[in-house]
């Protein structure tokens, strides 16, 4: 393991071929768009200007590039408050170029799900993420070992492969 990470962005801008990014938890901390999205404001997704980041730029930059990007997200239900915010506002992903599936924890007997949410890049590359038990980001850590980029590359196929896509999932 690296002690040393890159920013996101430089990690993408990077990546030839493919990003997948595996979340597993039902919290991530608080922040502010959440917190207007828990005050009733809802985003106004005809007015882009508004809501559109430099992640988002990111993102349609490395699709432009031919990038595959896919994001699944393994989920509880009843889902938590955090992911119904989530839900809504994947808009933003799919926009940006993501493909973006969900998954509910209960379809996942019969296999193993990584400890940690990860970022892939061209299958050669593990960002893992640290996180504390309120869902506040602790800390990043890149990976080349090959037998751990096999394991999550396998895992997140196995749950692409049964994810439900955004457009289908009712929250």
């Amino acid at each position: 393991m690296q002690s040393s990470v890159p920013p996101f962005s430089d990690l993408l801008a990077n990546t030839r071929d493919s990003a997948v990014h595996l979340e597993t938890r039902d919290d991530y901390g608080t922040n502010p768009r959440l917190e207007a999205w828990q005050r009733g404001e809802r985003v106004d997704w005809t007015d882009r200007d508004s809501w559109w980041h430099p992640f988002h730029q990111t993102i349609a930059d490395a699709v432009a590039r031919g990038v595959s990007i896919r994001r699944a997200r393994v989920v509880s239900e009843p889902v938590s408050e955090y992911i119904r915010w989530e839900h809504d506002s994947t808009h933003g992903n799919l926009a940006a170029g993501e493909d973006v599936r969900w998954l509910p924890r209960s379809a996942l007997a019969g296999f193993l799900v990584p400890a940690h949410d990860f970022w892939l890049f061209d299958g050669n590359l593990l960002r893992i993420h640290h996180f504390a038990g309120d869902g506040s980001h602790v800390r990043d850590e890149l990976s080349t070992d090959a037998a751990t980029l096999k394991l999550c590359a396998s895992a997140f196929e196995s749950i692409w492969q049964r994810a439900i896509p955004h457009s289908e999932y009712k929250i």
